[in-house]
Order: structure tokens, then sequence, then C-alpha cells
């Protein structure tokens, strides 16, 4: 999840993984899967340093959550 600024000022969060494109016309523009959009206040070069950013945390948090060498799962 990614926090994003409406140009109100207010903050709200969305699922980075939904995200299908961000655009700049000129406003910053984010389409989720579902065909939703979004206009945000941050540039498009910041979205994307917000995605990358919870994407390195989540798999940071999955390799400490799963340690164990062998699967569990038979």
């Amino acid at each position: 999840m990614i926090t994003v600024t409406r140009f109100n000022k207010t903050q709200f969060v969305i699922n980075a993984d939904w995200i299908e494109t961000v655009e700049s016309t000129p406003d910053t523009v984010i389409t989720l899967t579902n065909g939703k959009k979004f206009v945000v206040a941050e540039t498009v070069e910041e979205v994307i340093d917000l995605v990358i950013k919870y994407k390195h945390k989540t798999i940071f948090l999955d390799r400490l959550i799963n340690t164990c060498p062998k699967n569990d799962d038979n």
C-alpha cells in the first residue's frame, strides 16, 4: 500500500499491486486494474519511488518471515 495526496491535501492509501498505469496529463493520474482513476499531487516519479519502496518492504518482510530453508507444505 502507498499513501498519496489529493489536491485538497488529504491523503489516502492505494494498493500498489493494483496500479495499472501512472501518467502525467499534466496532473498525475493513477489508473487501477479495475479502471478506477485517481488524480494525485505526487509526480509520476514520486509515485514510482513509493511503489518501489513498497515492493522492497514487502520482499524484505517475506524473506524475514520465510526463513526456513525447507518447504513445510508437504
